[in-house]
């Protein structure tokens, strides 16, 4: 029970993950491939606060919400200078960026020691210390996302996002100010995806830099290629199926170390099938 309560609140988070994402990517068509660095902000703002300064977990939440949300700004405003693989490069070289500061910045980040420690939420007399009741907080925040991301694609705001994905310049002739647009999504994205960091701090109580690198990022963005892009079902579907293939993969009977490798053999097979014959994902609307 312990097991299959830990699977779904991983898959809980990943959907809060490729909700957001999916929003950028699907929704906008920026192929951006910096999530990881974004969840990585929210896992080391709840991280820091919690242990180095007693702040209270949804207290972090905010802040770590805050600070993705200003890091985003100014990333966006970056990389709304440039289009298409230049921007899924600039991307890229942000999440190096963030990467190497988890690493490196030791004095903060104890750097490849990682935080150790990290308490669980507790409210009104209400401990998350138990898993199930952890899951419950966690699927409250994926419904919250889910609806939240629904609000935004049935909104003129939302309408005005899948025409900058059809065709920008025909709504920059009509008057649309696009790059705002598109600094806009970007950073609400940054912002969700801090959420889904906080949740998994102090859920696994210890982290480190290695939850964040560039692979990470590919894995959100193969949940949202997978599910559908620009389909908020999509980014369920895919986070459910990706997140269950390793533990498949070991009840077949095979060894950790080769159902870890194995596992990203599947994904760039499946990524590759996708692209062949399926590129807007099982149930998405839009082709990258």
């Amino acid at each position: 029970m312990e097991y299959l309560i830990h699977l779904a609140i991983l898959i809980a988070i990943y959907v809060i993950l490729s909700l957001s994402l999916n929003l950028v990517v699907g929704y906008t068509g920026l192929l951006s491939v910096t999530h990881a660095a974004f969840y990585g902000i929210g896992v080391y703002a709840t991280a820091i606060l919690a242990t180095k300064l007693g702040v209270s977990f949804f207290v972090s939440i905010l802040i770590g919400v805050i600070v993705s949300s200003i890091i985003a700004l100014a990333v966006g405003m970056i990389l709304n200078r440039f289009k298409d693989d230049y921007y899924a490069l600039g991307s890229f070289g942000f999440n190096v960026i963030i990467f190497s500061i988890f690493l490196n910045w030791q004095d903060l980040t104890r750097g490849p020691l990682g935080i150790p420690g990290i308490p669980r939420p507790n409210i009104f007399s209400i401990n998350f210390s138990e898993n199930l009741i952890f899951l419950m907080l966690v699927v409250l925040f994926a419904v919250l996302v889910y609806f939240i991301s629904c609000f935004v694609v049935d909104s003129s705001f939302g309408r005005v996002l899948k025409g900058i994905r059809e065709d920008e310049k025909a709504l920059q002739v009509f008057g649309y100010n696009t790059h705002h647009y598109k600094l806009s999504i970007f950073v609400i994205g940054g912002a969700i995806a801090a959420v889904a960091g906080s949740l998994f701090a102090a859920y696994i109580s210890f982290i480190d830099p290695s939850t964040f690198t560039l692979n990470e990022s590919i894995f959100i963005l193969a949940i949202i290629i997978l599910g559908g892009l620009a389909n908020l079902r999509g980014s369920i579907l895919g986070a459910i199926f990706l997140v269950l293939i390793p533990e498949i993969l070991r009840f077949v009977g095979m060894p950790n170390e080769i159902a870890a490798q194995m596992r990203q053999v599947i994904y760039g097979i499946i990524l590759m099938l996708l692209m062949l014959y399926r590129p807007q994902g099982l149930i998405g609307e839009y082709k990258l």
